[in-house]
């Protein structure tokens, strides 16, 4: 069987995650180079997910001419997602990128076009629609067990990045909404093929008007109100003030029953330690007392699906599922602009068709 012969641009946080789900399809995907300014951290990422017989790069631009690939991973911060995607689909090749898209979105509308134009795939990674608990409810609902689906509620939130491009929004488009809201976003927007029609929302504001984050120049607290074209409403939270670990909260509401679920805390192991443990769950400040801790917190979160959903739809040379595309990426950002916009203005927004 052909493999699917993978390149992946950066070696930090999302390299890890997506590396995971690589390891454990070896059988149908070959890293073939590795590309990072810090090659001490690709000589780490390789030995950690036993990846052999690759070329090491520390030129972006190098590896993308040079490395015989089908398909670029870019794992960089935010705001070098357009510039090496563009690059990577004029040469040739199709692209995994991390959310955002991009932080503008004239930079994710030129992204999804140049892939239209060129005939190459832009595979958005979206974790929340591969993490098993999600998509057991997204069946649920899909059953129709549970009647019409009337009202979600959905939320990521923690205590905030500490990288230094998230502080900055030139560097990563906004605020905790376009860093944890994404995945709420794209979740909804996925469940309703993007049909949306109206949008209200608060954020803290950004800077001194935050709640506690007050250097970050992006907000640490936003909400926005969603009204979908089938008549579903929808409440997405995100904010940087929640100790404790993360939270991952799915709420929904139909005419029939009601679904909750709870990724990051509703795991089967719950651990009491007196010095502390050496990791629990995913932004958890302490681990001393009882702490959840996570069973295989990647696939949980749906990173190892989406990889292998990827990777299955780059070999058959075709577009992921919707809410995993270019263009599901590009209106998440849209509509996270949007929420930005009505918070500013303190006004409603209606979807223009």
């Amino acid at each position: 069987m052909k493999k699917l012969r993978v390149l992946i641009i950066g070696a930090a946080f999302s390299a890890d995650l997506h590396s995971d789900g690589y390891s454990r399809i070896l059988d149908k995907v070959d890293i073939v180079g590795i590309c990072d300014r810090n090659t001490d951290a690709i000589k780490s990422l390789a030995q950690r997910y036993g990846f052999e017989g690759f070329e090491a790069y520390d030129d972006i631009d190098t590896a993308i001419a040079n490395c015989d690939c089908d398909l670029v991973d870019i794992c960089m911060p935010n705001f070098l997602h357009h510039d090496v995607a563009i690059k990577a689909m004029n040469a040739g090749r199709d692209i995994i990128c991390e959310k955002p898209l991009a932080t503008t979105v004239e930079d994710a509308k030129d992204m999804v076009d140049t892939a239209a134009k060129l005939g190459k795939h832009i595979y958005y990674a979206e974790d929340w629609l591969f993490a098993p608990a999600f998509r057991k409810a997204i069946s649920l609902i899909e059953s129709g067990q549970l009647g019409k689906m009337l009202y979600v509620r959905a939320r990521e939130c923690h205590s905030g990045s500490h990288s230094p491009f998230a502080q900055t929004i030139k560097y990563c488009g906004g605020g905790c909404m376009v860093h944890l809201g994404v995945h709420p976003v794209t979740f909804m927007l996925a469940m309703k093929d993007n049909k949306w029609s109206e949008i209200s929302a608060m954020t803290s504001g950004g800077g001194e008007n935050n709640i506690l984050h007050h250097k970050m120049e992006g907000e640490d607290w936003s909400g926005a109100f969603m009204r979908f074209d089938d008549g579903t409403y929808a409440t997405l939270e995100a904010n940087y003030i929640t100790v404790g670990g993360m939270e991952d909260i799915l709420d929904v509401y139909c005419e029939k029953g009601t679904i909750h679920v709870d990724l990051s805390f509703s795991g089967p192991v719950k651990v009491f330690s007196i010095p502390g443990l050496d990791y629990t769950i995913e932004k958890a400040e302490v681990t001393t007392g009882w702490s959840n801790v996570a069973v295989d917190e990647k696939y949980s979160l749906g990173y190892c699906g989406e990889i292998n959903h990827f990777v299955d739809c780059a070999l058959a040379g075709k577009d992921a599922q919707v809410g995993l595309r270019g263009i599901d990426g590009y209106e998440t950002l849209r509509v996270i602009n949007l929420i930005y916009k009505s918070a500013h203005e303190g006004v409603n927004i209606k979807n223009k068709k």
